[in-house]
């Protein structure tokens, strides 16, 4: 076994994760909380919102897994019998050790780490890859890593089409240029401002790219899911965002969740159920621009991203 792949360089796929069933919700949630159970409370909380998006059946975390054969299928075609792709992920089996764990079963000896995840912070990527790296030096393996790919061309495009798609969904009668473009992303502790992090300069660049390539010259930022804990997260949220462009008479909004790449819980429920329903009751037309997942431009940044880092690396 360990012959086999020995000289091919590993690909570390990381993502955030998710349960891989509706049983599986409590320990996931326990994990995310450090240990701590949530109460039944959270639980039951945690558990509604899961059965409003997939009714008891789990496809979230296929999803992902169809991420990393579809980076797997671009490597395999840009540069043949070279890279062989793992997962880790941060909540949820295998983790981010078992990938690395697995890499250096196989034989593997270098290998690259890239998130699911385009804009860089160090609480979020930067986690991912520190576990990544603790875990391969103890195993000895060298692993690169891919720290952002927020303005990868190919990344910028697939979100553009999807904006430009997005907007003949308020149907004929309304203008392009009539629509409010609310771009958001995963909210965060305000304390990674006094940090110096990356992640709110990385997250407006891309704003600014899609916009342009889109030809939107209306829009704004926002966040969304932010965490329930007792300090202060990055802000507004989008539902306030909202409530305020109603009060200047906004009235079609597209949602452009452009720090998330794929169907998932901030997406399927937040905005979906919660921001659809919120702006319903604002007089406002919603509509969101369909994920990555897989898409052909996403997934070739993604292995040009891997490729790069390997050959940066040499």
């Amino acid at each position: 076994m360990a012959g086999t792949n020995s000289s091919k360089i590993g690909v570390l796929v990381m993502s955030y994760g998710t349960p891989v069933s509706m049983e599986d919700i409590e320990p996931y949630y326990t994990h995310i909380r450090r240990g701590n159970p949530p109460s039944p409370e959270q639980l039951a909380e945690l558990t509604e919102r899961y059965e409003a998006i997939v009714g008891g059946v789990f496809p979230l975390r296929e999803n992902t897994d169809r991420q990393v054969q579809g980076l797997q299928e671009v490597l395999d075609r840009l540069a043949p019998g070279t890279y062989k792709c793992y997962q880790g992920l941060k909540h949820a089996k295998p983790f981010i050790e078992d990938g690395v764990e697995e890499m250096a079963a196989d034989g593997i000896r270098e290998a690259v780490g890239i998130v699911l995840a385009p804009h860089y912070s160090i609480m979020s990527v930067g986690s991912y890859i520190k576990r990544a790296k603790e875990t391969a030096e103890a195993k000895g393996l060298k692993l690169a890593s891919v720290e952002e790919y927020h303005l990868h061309p190919k990344l910028i495009a697939a979100l553009a089409d999807r904006v430009k798609t997005a907007l003949k969904l308020f149907g004929e009668e309304v203008r392009p240029a009539d629509v409010k473009v609310l771009f958001s992303a995963h909210s965060l502790p305000e304390r990674i401002l006094q940090m110096g992090d990356p992640y709110v300069k990385q997250l407006l660049a891309t704003s600014e790219a899609v916009a342009e390539a889109a030809g939107v010259s209306d829009w704004q930022f926002t966040w969304q899911s932010a965490g329930r804990t007792h300090e202060p997260w990055l802000g507004p949220d989008i539902l306030d965002t909202m409530q305020s462009l109603q009060t200047e008479g906004v009235k079609y909004i597209l949602s452009a969740p452009i720090g998330f790449v794929s169907d998932h819980l901030e997406v399927l429920y937040d905005l979906d159920i919660e921001a659809k329903a919120f702006a319903k009751n604002l007089g406002i037309h919603f509509e969101r621009i369909e994920m990555l997942n897989t898409d052909p431009f996403y997934m070739e940044a993604l292995a040009e991203s891997v490729m790069a880092a390997r050959n940066g690396r040499d």
